[in-house]
């Protein structure tokens, strides 16, 4: 689970990479399972980009894979009208880019990348924080690194017609 505040910041590093890179027409950050995380994709449907992005994910993976050339890093794909360009934002999450056919790729590439890594820094630190919050038993957003406190109260079990008294359990 992310927080507000994180979800935040992601949408304001991809509003920030659209104003860096002028030719984009869409920015997206999506879980690898296809999940929408945040985006700035006007005229296109995130859930649909997300989920495709996610099974384009899944085949370059495998051919990345099969050739043995590491963990996925990124993807191009160049259209007729623009580009597509996903990246690697930390351990769960990618970051999509739309792009207009005039865009300078290696531009595209050197603002995509950094902003991935920055993208799956803060994902990354939000799903560990996420995952102690929880080993931890406290909720998601708690300060206190104290184990939590349970507070006493006190219950009356239901009367039955066998047990006409009643109790009290602490």
């Amino acid at each position: 689970m992310v927080s507000e505040e994180d979800l935040g910041a992601v949408l304001d590093e991809l509003h920030r990479l659209r104003n860096r890179v002028p030719q984009l027409t869409g920015a997206l950050a999506a879980g690898v399972d296809g999940l929408v995380v945040a985006h700035d994709t006007p005229g296109v449907d995130p859930e649909g980009l997300a989920a495709l992005t996610a099974a384009a994910l899944g085949v370059a993976v495998r051919v990345a894979d099969a050739t043995r050339n590491g963990g996925f890093r990124e993807l191009l794909v160049r259209g007729e009208r623009g580009y597509v360009a996903t990246y690697a934002a930390g351990r769960t999450a990618v970051l999509t880019l739309l792009a207009q056919d005039r865009v300078n790729v290696g531009r595209l590439h050197l603002e995509g990348r950094r902003s991935g890594a920055r993208i799956g820094e803060l994902l990354d630190a939000a799903d560990a924080a996420a995952r102690e919050a929880r080993r931890a038993g406290r909720p998601l957003g708690a300060v206190s690194s104290a184990p939590p406190t349970r507070t006493r109260t006190t219950r009356t079990p239901r009367a039955t017609s066998t047990d006409a008294h009643t109790a009290t359990d602490s």
